[in-house]
C-alpha cells in the first residue's frame, strides 16, 4: 500500500485547521510595571521634609557668608572670592534646579514604572542646599 496516506500525527494539517487556531489572548491584568506604586510618596516627602530643612539653612548661611568675611575688605583673596561667587551661583540658579527636579518628583505619574526616576529627582532636588552648605562650612580664610 504505498498511496495510502500515513495516520497520526505524520500527516499534514490542512488550512482550515491552522486558521482555526485561536490567537493567544491578552493577560486578564495590566503589566506588573503599570500597577499602581503604594510607596510613590516616600521619596517626594523625605525630600519635602529635607528641603524644608536644608533650604532655608542654605539660603541664610549662604547670604551671610559675605558678611563673616567683611573683615577682608576689598583685599580678599582670590579662592574665598570665587567660592562666594559660587554660593551666591549656587543659590540662584540651583533654586530652579532643587524646585524643578522636587516638582517633577511630585507630579510623575505614581506607577512602578516612574519610581526609579521618582527616587533620583527626589534626590537631584536635594544637592543645590547640601553643594551650598558644604561650601558654606568650607569657606577659605579671608
Amino acid at each position: 500500500m504505498r498511496g495510502a496516506r500515513p495516520r497520526g500525527l505524520t500527516g499534514r494539517m490542512s488550512p482550515q485547521h491552522l486558521a482555526a487556531w485561536p490567537p493567544p489572548a491578552p493577560p486578564p491584568y495590566p503589566a506588573p510595571r503599570d500597577h499602581r506604586d503604594p510607596l510613590a510618596w516616600i521619596a517626594p516627602t523625605v525630600a519635602t521634609v529635607l528641603l524644608g530643612v536644608l533650604g532655608p539653612a542654605a539660603g541664610l548661611l549662604g547670604l551671610m557668608s559675605v558678611m563673616a568675611t567683611d573683615g577682608c575688605g576689598t583685599e580678599c583673596s582670590q579662592a574665598l572670592t570665587n567660592a562666594l561667587t559660587l554660593i551666591y551661583g549656587t543659590l540662584f540658579f540651583g533654586g530652579f534646579l532643587a524646585f524643578g527636579s522636587w516638582l517633577a518628583a511630585w507630579v510623575l505619574p505614581w506607577t512602578r514604572r516612574w519610581s526609579a526616576t521618582r527616587v533620583w529627582l527626589a534626590a537631584a532636588s536635594l544637592l543645590p542646599p547640601v553643594f551650598v552648605l558644604l561650601l558654606v562650612f568650607t569657606l577659605p580664610a579671608p
